[in-house]
């Protein structure tokens, strides 16, 4: 028997699912400006791609507003309580059929290893492609700030491109990860209604780890 929590807000449920349509958006044109492929023309492809990061600030902006005034922000200060036995499950268990480890609630909807990740997402690989994105958007105010005799535009679109396919490995893992519940779509679902399905394995992992 399955017990079902509600544990994604209205609000949380709209970021996300706009923020992966936005990173969607930014990785095709990203990659078509880059000259990986040619699907909407150069010059489009440039616009949609600024356009989309404007708009991703904005709801960033929004998101960090919600994140700190409902607290919800504590979802992601990092732990390595049990981040070995997610370890063992991400690479062992689960082929297995071992029962997971963690057990999601409103107040804990990650698991310490996820936790990690999120935190090497938002200090490391985010401020690369923000620093490294701005810096190339705005390429022709570096004299006026002096920033020409320091950088070249080539080092810039270097750092930006690796930017870019950190996002896009940690896209494809985030996906794969979705895929792990008890059934293939259950993550998706409940990030679509807000409801999660628990699990007796899992309310039984929930007790231990308290």
């Amino acid at each position: 028997m399955n017990t079902r929590i509600y544990i994604y807000k209205r609000y949380e449920r709209f970021w996300h699912w706009s923020q992966a349509l936005l990173i969607i958006v930014m990785m095709i044109t990203g990659f078509e400006v880059h000259g990986s492929y040619t699907l909407l023309g150069f010059g489009r492809a440039v616009d949609l791609h600024t356009l989309a990061a404007w708009s991703l600030l904005v709801l960033w902006a929004f998101t960090i507003f919600w994140q700190f005034t409902t607290g919800e922000w504590r979802q992601y200060l990092p732990s390595l309580k049990n981040v070995l036995a997610m370890v063992r499950y991400y690479t062992i268990g689960i082929f297995s059929n071992a029962p997971h480890p963690f057990r999601k609630s409103a107040v804990q909807k990650h698991n310490p290893l996820q936790r990690l990740a999120y935190l090497a997402l938002l200090a490391l690989i985010s401020p690369l492609i923000w620093i490294s994105g701005l810096l190339y958007l705005f390429h022709g105010s570096w004299a006026s700030l002096g920033l020409d005799t320091h950088l070249s535009l080539e080092a810039v679109a270097i750092a930006h491109t690796a930017g870019a396919f950190m996002i896009a490995t940690f896209f494809v893992a985030h996906v794969y990860l979705t895929t792990t519940g008890h059934t293939v779509f259950a993550h998706i679902k409940a990030m679509i209604t807000g409801w999660e399905e628990i699990g007796e394995h899992q309310e039984k992992a929930g007790k231990a780890a308290r």
